[in-house]
């Protein structure tokens, strides 16, 4: 069978403007090929070595997008390579095939939410009481499963992030901060178990994953062999496991070693790594 690869996006595979600042000076930026537009307005981008190395991947295994983005933020992405019949969103509350949410997955997920923590408007109305709004640029509700706050990041008051952390901790959610985005997350709604489900559904015997935050870690930590790049928080933290391969490599840079390793350990098979 082949493998399956389940992938983070942002800030792993695809890359927004202010993202490739982590790269390198301008002067010797690689070729970028633009991967999402916006109301008319380029977004994401990788390099054009990685957009030919993810043509290659899902020639070679299941290519699955994993991502906290919600439906319809990803399906305006526009990968290079063949279309991928699954792709987990929103942090593993929705499984799409063919770009359509699975309803039995979804009902699932929302069953396990409403035994095992707080709910979403609890922690909707703490963010909107306690954010400073000197720093507070938007709150969102993603797919009505979770919440994240929009800010200015030279702005944002760190200790607050860690208190909202504790706040979150004892009502069985999550908090993660990427880039502008803090992120409060159900502690049950994970990109692990939507990948597990995937993995039983194709039948794949070996699972690789690859992302930077903390809401990858439990992807990682379920795939036989994972991958992180040198930036984002699971970096900052030094974060790793014996299945976990940290890189050195940061910005989109990055994307292209984390393809060039998820192709060569989906062809090797299980048992073959290098």
């Amino acid at each position: 069978m082949p493998a399956l690869v389940a992938s983070d996006l942002d800030r792993t595979l695809i890359y927004s403007a202010a993202a490739l600042a982590l790269t390198m000076p301008d002067a010797r930026a690689p070729r970028l090929l633009c991967v999402e537009v916006h109301e008319s307005r380029p977004l994401s981008y990788m390099t054009e070595t990685a957009a030919q190395l993810l043509t290659d991947l899902g020639d070679t295994a299941v290519f699955v997008p994993t991502t906290t983005r919600t439906r319809k933020q990803y399906l305006r992405i526009n990968l290079p390579g063949p279309a991928p019949t699954y792709a987990i969103c929103a942090n593993g509350g929705h499984i799409l095939v063919d770009g359509v949410s699975d309803p039995d997955w979804h009902a699932q997920v929302c069953a396990r939410l409403a035994d095992q923590c707080a709910p979403l408007a609890e922690v909707q109305e703490h963010l909107l009481r306690a954010a400073d709004p000197v720093w507070v640029r938007k709150h969102r509700v993603a797919d009505d499963l979770f919440a994240y706050l929009v800010v200015e990041r030279e702005l944002l008051d760190e200790d607050w992030v860690k208190e909202l952390a504790v706040w979150a901790e004892n009502r069985g959610w999550t908090v993660s901060l990427q880039g502008r985005k803090i992120y409060a997350v159900p502690k049950p709604l994970t990109k692990s178990a939507a990948m597990r489900e995937v993995a039983r559904r194709t039948g794949a015997d070996l699972t690789l994953a690859a992302g930077d935050s903390l809401l990858d870690a439990d992807l990682l930590l379920a795939a036989d062999r994972g991958w992180r790049p040198g930036h984002g928080e699971l970096a900052d933290s030094d974060w790793t496991a014996p299945a976990i391969r940290a890189l050195p490599e940061r910005g989109v840079l990055a994307g292209e070693r984390i393809l060039r390793e998820l192709l060569r350990a989906a062809a090797a098979g299980p048992g073959r790594f290098a």
